[in-house]
């Protein structure tokens, strides 16, 4: 009779997910794995709020997305690929007889990163289709031509912060009165080896 033999299981560890520098190296959590390069280019999502420490109302609904670029012993390095707000929290500003515009503009920052950015525009009524079209030409001239005057980090820290939005929106009203400009997502143009 022939004995069979049990599949050798691979022991598991735990390794600590760092943000990157800009960020202070600040521990972003622990992800299990049999072997660390498997972790290599995995996508790890974390809070705004768990990153900062502050838990403002934007904060808990925007979610930054880290990709996994180097393990060193048990330790994880990350580089922050973008960000996303809930569908939830963006559902509560669209309300009826409003305009929603949804824009998708790319960029390139002062340090030659290609960015996709993705903003949705809610007006305070309902618009004709040729302010349509000046609002959306006015919204991505300001995107432009605002995103070269920063680096890639600094560029997700205005956006992140509401900081960028801002400038977009004031931009924006004087087309026509404006509700409200949010970056729903932004993604980072990647190249993988």
């Amino acid at each position: 009779m022939a004995v069979r033999k049990k599949p050798t299981e691979k022991h598991k560890e735990w390794y600590k997910v760092l943000a990157p520098e800009k960020y202070d190296s600040k521990e972003l959590g622990e992800v299990v794995a049999s072997d660390g390069k498997l972790l290599m280019n995995r996508v790890i999502p974390v809070s705004l709020g768990d990153l900062t420490g502050k838990y403002s109302q934007s904060a808990l609904y925007t979610t930054l997305n880290f990709r996994v670029k180097e393990v060193l012993g048990k330790a994880v390095h990350t580089e922050l690929i973008g960000h996303s707000l809930a569908p939830s929290y963006m559902r509560t500003f669209i309300r009826r007889r409003r305009t929603v515009l949804h824009s998708v503009v790319d960029v390139n920052t002062k340090d030659d990163k290609q960015v996709r950015l993705k903003l949705i525009s809610v007006t305070r009524d309902k618009i004709s289709e040729t302010q349509r079209t000046n609002l959306r030409r006015a919204i991505e001239e300001e995107v432009l031509s605002a995103s070269k005057e920063f680096s890639y980090y600094e560029l997700m820290d205005e956006i992140m912060y509401g900081r960028f939005a801002t400038r977009v929106f004031n931009k924006a009203k004087v087309v026509t009165p404006m509700g409200r400009i949010e970056f729903r997502k932004s993604e980072l143009k990647e190249t993988f080896e």
